[in-house]
Formats: C-alpha cells, sequence, structure tokens
C-alpha cells in the first residue's frame, strides 16, 4: 500500500478538524465541550504555536498564552530533549475561578475558562492559583518601549474574546490577568486555534470533546494519553498522547 505523503496528511487532518468544527457549532453552546489532544511525539519543539499565539492576539513582553517548556532528560552520552506545549488547560474545576474576588474570571457555557477584562481589578489571586502558570499580568509593556513612537502593529486592534479592543496607554486588558482561551474568537467564525494550524508537525488537534465521532475523541480513545497534574482534581481539557 503506497504510504500517503506528510502533506497530505496535514491536509487531510486539518479538513477533518474544520469539519468537526462546523459540526460542533450547529449544537447548542451549552452541549459543546472544547478540548485539544497534543501528540508529543510529533512535536518538534519550534515554538511556531508561541509565535501564533503572540501574532494572533498581540501580547506584549512577558504576556505568553503558549509556551513549549524544553527540558533534557538522560546522562550523556543518551541525553534527549523532551518538549512540552504549555496552553491554558481550560479545567473543568478551575481553581482561578474559586478565588477571584469580583468573578472576573469564570467558566462560560462552552466550558472555556475567560476573563472580563472590564471587570478584572489587578489583584493576580488567579495567577497564584493556577497550578499550571498559564496566566500572566499585562504590565503595559511594549516591544517598541523607547523607541521615538510605539510601532502601529503593538496597538491594532485584536479580537480577544470576541470583542473588538484596542490596546494602548491604559486601557484593559493593561492592569489586568491574561492566558490563552482556545482562540474562542476564531473557533466561533469557523476557524480552528491559531496554534493548531500553525504546528508543523500536526502536533495539535481541537474539537469537541462531547462528539464521540470527533477526530480528538477517536485519538484519546485508541490511544492511551494523561493530563497534567490530574491529582490536584481540575479535570484539564487538554490531553497529552505519549
Amino acid at each position: 500500500m503506497p504510504e500517503i505523503p506528510v502533506i497530505q496528511q496535514i491536509e487531510d487532518v486539518t479538513a477533518r478538524m474544520m469539519d468537526d468544527l462546523q459540526r460542533a457549532l450547529k449544537k447548542p453552546p451549552s452541549e459543546r465541550r472544547w478540548g485539544m489532544v497534543i501528540d508529543l511525539t510529533k512535536c518538534t519543539g519550534c515554538e511556531a504555536c508561541t509565535v501564533a499565539c503572540k501574532a494572533e492576539h498581540k501580547t506584549p513582553p512577558g504576556v505568553n498564552y503558549n509556551l513549549v517548556i524544553k527540558t533534557e532528560m538522560g546522562t550523556y552520552p543518551n541525553v534527549r530533549e523532551i518538549f512540552l506545549p504549555r496552553p491554558c488547560m481550560q479545567c473543568e474545576n478551575p481553581p482561578c475561578v474559586e478565588v477571584c474576588p469580583v468573578s472576573a474570571t469564570y467558566k462560560n457555557e462552552e466550558g472555556i475558562v475567560v476573563i472580563d477584562y472590564d471587570v478584572c481589578i489587578g489583584c493576580r489571586y488567579c495567577i497564584t492559583a493556577c497550578p499550571y502558570g498559564a496566566r500572566s499580568f499585562d504590565f503595559g509593556e511594549w516591544y517598541t518601549m523607547g523607541t521615538p513612537e510605539i510601532a502601529p502593529y503593538e496597538t491594532a486592534p485584536t479580537f480577544e474574546y470576541s470583542e473588538k479592543r484596542v490596546r494602548k496607554d491604559d486601557a484593559s486588558p493593561i492592569g489586568n490577568v491574561r492566558k490563552c482561551n482556545f482562540c474562542i474568537e476564531r473557533v466561533h467564525e469557523g476557524l480552528l486555534p491559531a496554534c493548531v494550524t500553525t504546528c508543523v508537525g500536526r502536533a495539535r488537534l481541537f474539537g469537541d470533546l462531547n462528539d464521540p465521532n470527533s477526530l480528538v475523541s477517536e485519538i484519546l480513545a485508541e490511544r492511551s494519553s494523561f493530563r497534567l497534574k490530574e491529582e490536584l482534581g481540575t479535570e484539564p481539557k487538554v490531553y497529552y498522547l505519549t
């Protein structure tokens, strides 16, 4: 049987996820359960996901929604590097929600943990409560700070949390906590999260965990997986394949 070219495999996987996405969007929001599956055997540590996320959300210095944690294992000469992509885990039982004194961070009807920038008071309790280090504080810094002017791309509007928002001067989200939201503004437009579309190894898969016919559900049924810090009872919706 002839081997399927890699580029075709990537196109087939993307098309499948897009079909799953369209099917999920036809359901009431409360019946969806968005989840992500990350195949650690395919992650190359290229950090394209990190770059794509920063470009999508125009995040400032120190604010990173998607990181790739790198560590070495073994003893010379048998040493290998391990890559662990880490978005927000979108917990079923998010500890960050419990500690917010003003209910600025909450879980929406689709199960996505979101932040209301207009309510957030910047206390940062949620940063301390998150066991995954998935939250950052926006201190109002710019990559072009100290130059004659702030570059236009840094103040261009974004559509984070489905709301057009311009970050400048002391306007939100400056002074707020920020984090990954599974690119829900893209998902509602029928697009996959930026990190998923940009992954060169197709290590990231996204879809509706409530749909047994979705790619993410089928993969989890076929292969062994784990979730980070499951013993805490947070019930993350990000699964890792090994």
